[in-house]
Order: C-alpha cells, then sequence, then structure tokens
C-alpha cells in the first residue's frame, strides 16, 4: 500500500508544467497540452491501480466522463457586464454556479460507479490518491473542476 501511494505521490509531482501564458500557444497547443496531460494521469492511474481486463470499460467510462467539457468563454464584455443591475448579476451568477453544480454531480456519479468496480485493495489505493483526498484542491479545482492549471494556460475560470 505504501508503494501505491509513493507512486502516486512521484505521478503527481512529475506533472509537467502547462505551456507558457501569453499569446504565442494557440488553443491547438493548449489542447495538445491538456490531452497529454489527461493520458499521463490516464496511464498511471491505470499502473497504480493495477486495473483487470475486466475493469477496463468502468475505467473508459470514468475517463470519459472525468475529461472537462469544452470551456465557455464568457460571451459578456466587462461593459455589458457593467450595464447589469445587482439582480442581473445575481442571476447570472446563480446560472453559473448551477451549471457548475450539474457537472460535479455528474463527475462524482462517474467516480462512484467506478469505484464501485474496484476491488477492496483497489479502492484504497484510489482512496488514498491525494487528489481524491480533496486536500490539494484537485477535486475542486482540479479534474473535478475548473480554474487551475489543469484547463490551460489562458483560461480565467
Amino acid at each position: 500500500m505504501a508503494a501505491v501511494v509513493s507512486v502516486a505521490y512521484a505521478v503527481q509531482a512529475q506533472d509537467q508544467a502547462p505551456p507558457a501564458q501569453g499569446p504565442a500557444h494557440s488553443a491547438e497547443q493548449r489542447a495538445a497540452w491538456m490531452h497529454d496531460r489527461q493520458e499521463a494521469h490516464a496511464k498511471a492511474l491505470q499502473a497504480i491501480l493495477n486495473l483487470r481486463p475486466d475493469q477496463e470499460a468502468a475505467f473508459q467510462a470514468f475517463q470519459a466522463a472525468m475529461t472537462p467539457p469544452p470551456h465557455e468563454h464568457h460571451d459578456m464584455d466587462h461593459a455589458a457586464a457593467g450595464a447589469m443591475t445587482t439582480p442581473q448579476r445575481l442571476d447570472r451568477m446563480a446560472d453559473r454556479m448551477a451549471k457548475h453544480e450539474a457537472e460535479f454531480r455528474r463527475r462524482a456519479e462517474a467516480i462512484k460507479s467506478f469505484y464501485a468496480a474496484l476491488s477492496p485493495e483497489q479502492q484504497r489505493a484510489f482512496d488514498a490518491m491525494p487528489m481524491m483526498r480533496g486536500g490539494d484542491h484537485d477535486m475542486g479545482h482540479g479534474r473535478m473542476g475548473h480554474g487551475s492549471a489543469e484547463h490551460g494556460p489562458d483560461d480565467q475560470g
């Protein structure tokens, strides 16, 4: 078990940094970086959990659910947002919060479904992974949400 946890920490420590911020990096470069990062995470998770062939379908469904949806860029400029009344801004914030909650619930159900397909030993290894404990913000701001380097360098949340 200690070896599994140490491998998990090593995998996270080896995460590559996102491309430098700035206009020199296109959306395609950011998407390629994100794809590479997701593949590295998937391979590490497969290795850490030592998945059996009969668990592959559950793992693929889990991975598909963990793939972030395309980032919605806010279609309202600052001038238009500034022209909104306070109740309008609050309604807009509530709508965005509802979308975030729905996305969280969708991903949480996918995690629970995958977790149920794991053996007790695999579940303990999964539980020991830092990203599943929530203490390092991966659950809220990384793969489970947005607003971190997980989404690339130029996203603002």
